[in-house]
């Protein structure tokens, strides 16, 4: 029997949307429903079916600011989301031999240096370091300054500072699931046996349980991982493969205990055939390496794991499979995929949460009142084709801009690159300018410090930095650097500050 019932009203037309299905749980489901309940209220009815017989990947446990906007339209508190998922905050990534062995940088978050006018001010830095500066890029960023210094906790009042979080996402699913709940949303406990279509039209009408049951619905959001169950597996929607640009196809996770000192950046350490990542949470380390199975055995795999944990593990490494890339239409017919149901780009980033909380802001934004939504889908196609793209260019950038050797490395390095890619480096390279396109997510500064930290130099710098005198421009420099300093000089401890928020 159809568990729902159609709900009834004066704008209760044939063609209303009225009824969400969410299929599947985890950080993608759990996001979803909760941003629903917030957002579309009580006039809209939302189920989430999910079986605790399937499991989650659940290991993207590293964000990026944008996860702070999320959780604040939830009302959510930052402290009591922290405690609830044992949570330390993040200013950016750490890469490690990346270049070559022996190098390290800081994709830091948030700006790098004051404005000094129309340009910016990364390409007054880059005409005083050919100068002969002797400070690099971070010396000015007060995020990678206390990163390092493992230091930080939100100022108060405006800052510069741009921050994010490390969390456990299993965790994070429960903590959203409670919410949403305590907002109506309906949870369904079975496995799906059916996924039920009109036979004139295409749509999905409902979803058959293990039980008997059917839920039905106007409006389903795929959130079912790698799988899809709803849009490839019933939809056929098309996968885009991209391991051609991104050949790392496997990976394994396992936590260890936690570090004595939680410092505010996500790890990632090139390795032989791949990448390794550290998290640090409140109550334990996230670990995992993401490599090409081409290059690497399973065996080599895991080796290379734990002998490069800082910590004792907890547990036995964890594998996941995946093929990097996205669905062709992500939003067909009457079913929007999510999270790992609607592609997958390597977590280098710390991207896979943003993409599925870009998918759901996109939903909302273009959320039909009835089903005459060929429009809205069409836009919503576009726009998360250029996010996924967006993303998987600036991950490939690190694989491409790299001196390492190896047989994963030297094809990295050879390889055609997209369009998109190649012209962005040519510009870069001609005068080190960085062109933000239509809102996309990585900003010129995040591009700069990629490029720079992976020694791709430019032959100059823009022109209108040469307007300002040399003891303009170093008194600049010295300013700059100062207060960057200073900045994160101010901030606590950032262990013992989760210390004193965990006993809150």
């Amino acid at each position: 029997m159809t568990t729902e019932p159609r709900p009834t009203g004066p704008d209760s037309t044939a063609d209303a949307l009225r009824r969400i299905v969410i299929v599947g749980g985890g950080t993608a489901g759990w996001m979803a429903a909760a941003a629903f309940a917030r957002f579309l209220g009580p006039r809209m009815t939302i189920t989430l079916v999910e079986s605790d017989a399937i499991g989650t990947v659940g290991v993207g446990e590293a964000t990026i600011p944008g996860i702070r906007t999320f959780n604040a339209g939830l009302g959510i508190d930052e402290a009591d989301f922290l405690r609830a998922t044992g949570g330390s905050y993040k200013l950016g990534i750490e890469f490690v031999d990346w270049g070559v062995p022996g190098e390290r940088y800081v994709h830091a978050f948030g700006e790098i240096g004051p404005s000094l006018g129309l340009i910016g001010f990364v390409p007054y830095w880059q005409r005083w370091r050919a100068a002969g500066g002797a400070l690099d890029l971070w010396d000015f960023s007060a995020a990678a300054l206390a990163a390092r210094a493992g230091r930080f906790a939100p100022p108060q009042g405006a800052t510069p500072l741009a921050w994010a979080y490390h969390f456990d996402a299993s965790l994070y699913a429960a903590y959203l699931r409670r919410r949403a709940e305590g907002q109506g949303v309906v949870r369904r406990e079975g496995r799906i046996v059916e996924v039920l279509r009109d036979g004139e039209g295409g749509d999905i009408t409902a979803v058959r349980l293990d039980g008997g049951d059917t839920v039905a619905g106007d409006l389903f959001v795929d959130c079912s991982g790698f799988v899809g169950l709803l849009i490839e597996r019933s939809l056929a929607s098309g996968y885009e493969d991209w391991t051609h640009w991104l050949p790392c196809d496997r990976a394994l996770a396992v936590p260890s205990e936690r570090a004595a000192q939680i410092i505010p950046l996500t790890r990632s350490t090139a390795k032989v055939a791949g990448w390794q990542w550290r998290i640090p949470l409140q109550h334990r380390t996230g670990n995992g390496l993401v490599y090409a199975s081409a290059h690497l055995s399973d065996e080599c795999a895991a080796d290379t794991l734990m002998a490069g944990l800082d910590t004792p593990a907890i547990g036995d490494p964890r594998p996941i499979r995946f093929t990097t890339g996205m669905r062709r239409t992500q939003w067909s017919r009457n079913c929007v995929a999510l999270g790992l149901a609607a592609g997958f780009v390597e977590p280098l980033e710390s991207t896979s949460i943003h993409l599925i909380q870009q998918g759901i802001a996109e939903l909302l934004r273009l959320m039909p009142a009835t089903r005459d939504w060929a429009a809205e889908r069409a836009q919503f196609n576009r726009r998360m084709r250029f996010e996924f793209e967006s993303v998987r260019d600036f991950v490939m950038l690190h694989y491409h801009a790299t001196r390492r050797e190896g047989p994963l490395w030297e094809a990295c390095r050879s390889m055609t690159l997209p369009d998109t890619l190649a012209a962005r480096l040519d510009l870069y390279r001609s005068g080190g300018r960085v062109i933000r396109f239509d809102e996309e997510l990585f900003s010129p500064v995040a591009w700069t410090q990629v490029l720079h930290g992976q020694g791709i130099a430019p032959r100059g710098w823009h022109p209108i930095a040469n307007a300002a005198s040399d003891a303009e421009v170093s008194a600049a420099m010295t300013r700059a650097a100062r207060e960057a300093a200073a900045l994160a000089a101010s901030l606590p401890d950032h262990t013992a500050w989760l210390e004193r928020l965990s006993v809150s």
